[in-house]
């Protein structure tokens, strides 16, 4: 395979930076997270998005749907809806004279679905995405039908409302890239929002990117260079999060999976050509690592009971592992990127 070029890289960081100054002006003060979005899309990922409610989670997926100029459906995830109100339903019609079942795609033949409370749909129904998010494609009755590329799953869900939700399982939590936590705004941010904005009022937002152009940097990112010592680094990280590899995992039931492996590298490679680079470095794997893990790592009860967060367990982690093999933690600090 031949590696991206730094021209190929720097022009499409362009195309990036021009798409994160637009969501910018869609939600205000989230920095951070709209850089993470768009490396999870860069990534071929799909994303989960858990805030509470009003703080523009739904906002953040409609105004990337409109810059990148992509299908886009919303599902509304209730109690009462059905594995083929989401992937389709065969229906009754009359063809050449003959009544036949016909495919009648439902909203997951699209390009991006935002999967609105995604844990208020019952397992039966949550499980319908499982196939889909992993291998692009639907089966109805023994019939598979394949998904338009690209294609991406943002969902959103409460953190705090526990009546009439149903947890995501953990397979299908291992099918999100990322798991990102949307938090509340400073003071200076709010008072931007209260002067610049409508109650009702969706910000607008311009076209920066069809399909075709995204289509070219999705490429771009498979040809950026995984140096071997980054992959490496990829690996301890993971083999870590299991009990018994590491001091980190004392509170770990079950560890990472090598699906978050793949997603590490895939998602250090997408950061690496936001930047503008043409390798991934150490410093992209521990920049998204954190939205990687912290919903792949399964603690103990007594963990849980002692205060100990997911997101305790990923930052000890990522200060346990060194970046070079066979250093102490404290070299993480001087190593230096490759």
């Amino acid at each position: 395979m031949e590696f991206a070029s730094e021209t190929e890289v720097s022009a499409a960081g362009k195309h990036v930076r021009s798409l994160s100054a637009a969501l910018n002006q869609v939600l205000f003060g989230q920095e951070e997270l709209i850089e993470l979005v768009l490396t999870g899309i860069l990534a071929r990922g799909h994303v989960l998005l858990e805030g509470l409610p009003g703080l523009g989670k739904t906002e953040l997926v409609k105004g990337l749907s409109k810059t990148l100029r992509l299908d886009t459906r919303r599902v509304q995830f209730t109690p009462d809806l059905l594995p083929g109100d989401i992937t389709g339903n065969p229906v009754l019609q009359e063809v050449d004279g003959q009544r036949r079942f016909v495919f009648q795609p439902g909203p997951l033949f699209t390009n991006i679905v935002l999967a609105d409370e995604i844990n208020r749909a019952s397992p039966k129904t949550q499980s319908a995405l499982l196939e889909a998010m992993q291998e692009r494609r639907v089966t109805v009755l023994g019939e598979t039908h394949d998904l338009p590329r690209p294609f991406f799953v943002l969902a959103t869900q409460n953190p705090i409302e526990l009546e009439g939700t149903y947890p995501l399982p953990e397979a299908q939590l291992d099918r999100f890239l990322f798991k990102l936590e949307v938090t509340r705004n400073n003071v200076e941010t709010l008072e931007k929002i209260v002067t610049g904005r409508e109650l009702g009022a969706e910000p607008q937002v311009d076209p920066i990117m069809d399909a075709a152009t995204l289509d070219e940097i999705l490429g771009l990112v498979r040809r950026i260079f995984l140096p071997d010592v980054v992959a490496n680094y990829i690996a301890r990280v993971v083999d870590a999060s299991h009990p018994g590899q590491s001091a980190a995992a004392r509170g770990i039931r079950y560890g990472a999976s090598p699906r978050a492996a793949l997603s590490l590298a895939s998602a250090a490679k997408a950061r690496a050509l936001m930047n503008e680079r043409t390798n991934a470095s150490f410093e992209d794997v521990r920049f998204v690592a954190p939205s990687v893990l912290r919903h792949r790592v399964v603690l103990e009860y007594n963990a849980r009971v002692e205060g100990l967060t997911n997101n305790d367990v990923v930052r000890s982690l990522l200060d346990e592992v060194p970046f070079q093999a066979g250093a102490t933690p404290k070299t993480m600090t001087t190593a230096t990127s490759s």
